[in-house]
């Protein structure tokens, strides 16, 4: 009890000191800038942000446009963070952001230091010439070539889900309910842990529960549940030593932080052990882990092991750099991946004309790579290289649409180091009433990176940009669209992604889903991947529709997605609690009705 009166008393003490300070303060430089009232007093306006905030988000660019003055945690005065941050969609702005002032506009100490926390000092927790020396690791390692040879050796991975779902699927044609969720979670996780480590949890197999694979699953939900707490993390690293924050872990009468911290601790304790294990037997010319024989040295981690023992002793990363790679790598892959995968085959469900097209094209592509290659057997078990799997133009549309319009993480954060001018392509009204063409930012502002509304930007994707519309992704004869040819398929006639010469600096489609520059995600090639290698291994024998079972009251289930930050889907009331997150669907088998009619077979 002592310690926790010291630990109250501090965080008193700490409060009047930032309460005096910021009412000591001159105005706001960002009062200039229009944005929403604040509506709380604690929360500003971040509940509308980042709690089922799809409509919010949207209607904020609207009305506002490029760059919106928001209130954060902690109302009118914040006590941690600033008060007032902002939050920018516009393109130009966003390229001055993430790429030419990347330096001046890095990740929050919150973001950093609360990563380091959880996973060690892993790309997403470190910042400077750490990171970009870990970049350069890894970069190479993330290479086609290495992306090429991984497909084939995880292909079982895809066929074990579909052995699982196929076989709750009744002979006789009829339909079966089944939550795909945890079924494709599992899949996620063993795809990323076989890939990245070369390691097997039996992540497929229910009977095999494991305290790591737990672990993983429970960190995101473990995390949310404490994101007012996120402020304060900078305060108590600087202040506290690790020994005095681990004592007021145990102290704390917080049960979710008593459950973040065993995550955490497991996590760590895994991650070593295989680490270890890997690294001994790499040096003996061996491969280790359960799936080490079958992977034969071509997971990540040990391609990343090799790269680094031949590196010159500069660009050499420590042990603790290596293992912070590990659990980042497979949380990064892991929670998105499944994200935008229950989203594309909900689609499908709620879409059975994209569904049958799909279908159709992945059975025109299995037979003709069958035939020139000679192989017998049923068209469905026929694996694709990578070439040909990457190249489907559907298959490539409906992927990226989906990441598009739906991004699975909607909203991330920066903090300008230095006073700077953010640059705008489309001039907002000011508070004055004149058309502004840039913003003042002084030093320490936060802001807030709209992945979400850079998506669905009417000026650069079309008025129709906030439609599920894979055909802007292709020529009118069907092919893939080759970005900035002129070629565009949007409704205004545009290139695709691309306005009078603006563009968006994302890496992947010229959207921001994997953001773009320095920090930009590096396993976004993988992630395309898996969901396609997935998509069609399942597609041709698994027909999915949206649940049309009535229950003893009438009710049909409705999924719902919840835009928390991360994308959540829900069962509507009455018929679901609107919380527990879950994507049922109607499953059969496939049949010739389901694909396009007057296709050849």
């Amino acid at each position: 009890m002592a310690l926790l009166r010291v630990c109250g008393s501090s965080i008193f003490a700490f409060i009047i000191w930032r309460l005096i300070k910021r009412l000591r303060a001159p105005n706001s430089p960002l009062a200039n800038i229009l944005g929403p009232t604040k509506e709380h007093w604690l929360k500003g306006n971040y509940h509308r942000i980042f709690q089922d905030g799809l409509r919010y988000n949207l209607d904020l660019v609207q009305q506002y446009g490029g760059a919106v003055k928001i209130y954060a945690l902690l109302g009118v005065k914040s006590l941690i963070l600033d008060q007032e941050q902002l939050y920018i969609s516009d393109p130009l702005a966003l390229h001055h952001i993430v790429v030419k002032e990347q330096n001046v506009y890095e990740e929050t100490d919150m973001f950093i230091m609360g990563n380091r926390l959880i996973f060690g000092e892993g790309l997403i927790a470190t910042l400077g010439e750490q990171h970009r020396k870990q970049r350069k690791m890894l970069n190479p390692v993330f290479s086609l070539a290495n992306m090429r040879d991984l497909l084939p050796v995880i292909q079982p991975i895809a066929d074990q889900l579909r052995t699982i779902l196929t076989a709750k699927i009744p002979a006789d044609g009829s339909v079966v309910e089944v939550n795909i969720l945890p079924w494709l979670s599992r899949g996620a996780l063993e795809y990323i842990c076989q890939a990245a480590l070369g390691h097997s949890f039996d992540a497929l197999d229910p009977t095999k529960e494991n305290e790591y694979m737990e672990a993983i699953r429970m960190l995101a939900p473990s995390s949310l549940r404490l994101i007012f707490l996120r402020p304060f993390i900078p305060m108590f690293v600087r202040r506290f030593s690790l020994c005095w924050r681990n004592k007021m872990m145990d102290w704390m009468p917080s049960d979710a932080l008593k459950n973040l911290q065993h995550v955490v601790n497991v996590m760590d304790t895994t991650s070593k052990k295989i680490f270890g294990e890997k690294k001994a037997t790499l040096e003996n010319e061996g491969f280790v882990g359960n799936a080490g024989n079958r992977m034969k040295g071509k997971d990540i981690m040990s391609i990343m092991l090799r790269a680094n023992a031949s590196s010159s002793n500069d660009d050499r990363l420590t042990d603790s750099e290596l293992l912070g790679q590990m659990n980042t790598i497979i949380f990064a892959g892991f929670e998105t991946t499944t994200t935008a995968m229950c989203r594309i085959l909900w689609i499908l469900a709620e879409k059975q004309d994209v569904q049958a097209r799909l279908r159709s094209e992945i059975r025109k592509a299995k037979r003709e790579y069958a035939a020139v290659q000679g192989l017998s057997g049923p068209w469905e078990d026929v694996e694709v290289p990578y070439d040909i799997l990457m190249g489907l133009p559907y298959l490539d549309a409906i992927v990226r649409e989906t990441l598009r319009v739906y991004p699975p993480t909607s909203l991330l954060s920066r903090t300008a180091r230095q006073s700077s001018v953010l640059p705008l392509h489309q001039p907002i009204r000011s508070a004055s009433g004149e058309m502004i063409s840039s913003v003042h930012v002084p030093e320490n502002t936060t802001l807030i990176i709209s992945i979400l509304a850079s998506n669905h930007n009417k000026e650069i994707w079309g008025e129709d940009a906030s439609e599920w519309r894979p055909e802007r992704w292709l020529s009118p004869s069907g092919e893939r669209l080759h970005l900035g040819d002129g070629e565009g398929n949007s409704m205004s006639g545009a290139s695709l992604g691309i306005k009078d010469g603006m563009k968006y600096p994302g890496v992947y489609g010229l959207m921001m889903t994997f953001l773009g520059g320095g920090r930009a995600c590096i396993g976004f090639k993988f992630a395309e991947m898996e969901i396609k290698q997935v998509l069609t291994t399942l597609v041709p024998r698994i027909h999915f529709a949206l649940p049309a079972s009535r229950d003893e009251n009438g009710h049909v289930k409705e999924i719902y997605w919840k835009m928390n930050g991360l994308q959540v889907p829900v069962v509507r009331s009455p018929s679901g609690d609107n919380v527990t997150a879950q994507v049922p669907l109607d499953l059969r088998r496939v049949c010739e009705e389901d694909f396009v009619a007057n296709q050849p077979n």
